[in-house]
């Protein structure tokens, strides 16, 4: 699977979706807020870096449509009748995994924010001597794309692999 991120005006974003498995996905607007590391971007490379198979992305690759909706019209439709009458129907796997990934984003990024020079300190809850190796290497991932994405101009992409 390859998910495309394309740079908005300030912070916002466009994230689309390629994969083998499931309709294909219409392009939709991501939630921006960070200037280096959009946030769709964060639970990427977390659930790459953590090996999460059903997190976000997981589920998409395994042809869940989570918050994008197919792009053809008749599965659109077809997609949001299947949402009214059975509901979205997650399994205890992909809860847990939903829950890990929103964690290690929630202590990775912080870490990078001040190894970066961006924050001053840390959460109190929180020591920059005893940063977890697994949030180490997730940092360094956050590194390899945060100045590309901060150079793009408006309109260019950054690609990553599933």
């Amino acid at each position: 699977m390859r998910v495309v991120f394309t740079k908005g005006p300030g912070t916002s974003y466009e994230i689309a979706v390629h994969r083998k498995v499931g309709a294909a996905l219409a392009p939709r607007n991501g939630p921006g807020g960070h200037p280096y590391l959009p946030h769709d971007l964060l639970h990427l490379l977390v659930e790459v870096e953590a090996n999460i198979p059903l997190g976000v992305f997981g589920q998409l690759a395994a042809g869940d449509n989570g918050l994008f909706w197919p792009a053809d019209p008749t599965e659109r439709t077809k997609a949001a009748r299947r949402r009214k009458t059975k509901g979205t129907k997650v399994s205890d796997q992909a809860k847990a995994d939903m829950a890990r990934s929103e964690e290690l984003v929630g202590m990775s990024l912080p870490v990078w924010e001040y190894r970066r020079g961006h924050a001053r300190e840390l959460p109190p809850s929180m020591s920059a001597d005893a940063v977890p190796p697994l949030v180490g290497r997730i940092v360094d991932r956050f590194d390899d794309y945060a100045d590309r994405w901060h150079a793009l101009p408006v309109g260019e992409s950054l690609t990553v692999t599933w």
